[in-house]
């Protein structure tokens, strides 16, 4: 773990090995192939005249030469027809078969182009869905020693897949996206949120008269009072959410997207402060509603906004109870937002 969404040159990645969506003579060709042959130079030809070709949905695998990765795994992707003749299927393998062989050979880091996707044909939103879907299922099944998996995508504007995959998404962002320069909204969401944390501090209505001064000369509750309700932090409400689950460290980890050295820095410091992305992954993955992610959120500092795109997306994700960490940063990705965990 973790699966990461990139924009990237795939030919400048520094990982233990980068994949090559390549031709079945492993000779080179058009696209990422050509691009990966040039950049690493003649000898990546010469090994791969050695290896028989390779079948579609199999994988081989060679030195990286002259590319910064440490090797090259060549996999054959489908040639789209119409989707109705199996390519879903040799698409997936050639995602299992990657990293099966990138686990064998004790590889932790392996980057993906986005496999069939170019000369090949294959629509690259259904393309996008398989790499990510193929990928996270492997990292949820896998055991030992963890990877980090990084999808590469080339397009610059990745956010124009996001009107083919989230049509509901894009519906949800228009009801309730709220430009950031609409300070007074993002201001009156933001105390509406503490007065639901707190039970107390409400705004006063506009054109009220102030209430009337409590024995501190306020209206407000008291430093004191406020800070008595800070019972636990967000490591031990975490932690405790963990356990009412009935779920390992591992497999909150892992729904979260979360490296496992991160979540044992967490857990070993009481008072971590996580990252607003980081809190709310783990609220994903242990399927808190909205109130509970809300509170989760505020033990790390944080609140949802409407003036945050990626704060509406998750938001939308959450009221439908999809609780799926990848299918939300596939979103996340296609709106051009950072990510849940990674």
């Amino acid at each position: 773990m973790p699966l990461v969404l990139v924009r990237n040159d795939i030919t400048k990645m520094e990982v233990d090995a980068i994949v090559n969506a390549a031709q079945p003579a492993l000779l080179g060709g058009g696209g990422v192939d050509g691009a990966i042959h040039k950049a690493a130079g003649p000898g990546l030809l010469e090994e791969c005249r050695t290896l028989g070709g390779c079948e579609r949905g199999q994988a081989k695998i060679t030195r990286g030469y002259r590319l910064p990765c440490k090797y090259v795994i060549h996999t054959v992707g489908p040639v789209y027809e119409d989707g109705k003749h199996g390519e879903e299927q040799v698409l997936r393998s050639c995602y299992r078969a990657s990293l099966a062989l990138a686990k064998e050979r004790g590889l932790h880091t392996v980057a993906f182009p986005l496999i069939s996707a170019g000369v090949y044909g294959y629509p690259k939103d259904e393309a996008l869905r398989v790499a990510v879907d193929a990928i996270s299922g492997f990292l949820l099944e896998a055991d030992g020693e963890e990877m980090l998996v990084t999808l590469v995508v080339f397009s610059p504007t990745p956010f124009l897949l996001s009107k083919k995959l989230f049509p509901d998404v894009h519906e949800y962002i228009d009801d309730h996206y709220v430009d950031t320069h609409y300070d007074a909204c993002a201001s009156r969401m933001r105390l509406a949120q503490f007065k639901a944390q707190t039970g107390e501090f409400a705004p006063r209505p506009v054109g009220a008269a102030p209430a009337a001064a409590n024995a501190a000369g306020s209206a407000y509750p008291t430093l004191k009072r406020l800070l008595g309700q800070i019972d636990e932090s967000f490591t031990q409400m975490l932690l405790r959410k963990i356990d009412e689950k009935g779920m390992t460290d591992a497999q909150c980890y892992k729904k979260a997207n979360i490296d496992r050295k991160l979540f044992s820095k967490i857990r070993g410091d009481i008072h971590y402060k996580p990252s607003k992305a980081t809190a709310l992954a783990f609220a994903i993955a242990l399927e808190l509603p909205l109130a509970e992610t809300e509170d989760m959120l505020a033990k790390a500092g944080y609140a949802f906004s409407p003036a945050s795109k990626f704060d509406v997306i998750v938001e939308y994700f959450i009221r439908k109870g999809n609780y799926n960490v990848f299918e939300i940063n596939e979103a996340l990705f296609a709106f051009d937002q950072s990510l849940l965990g990674a």
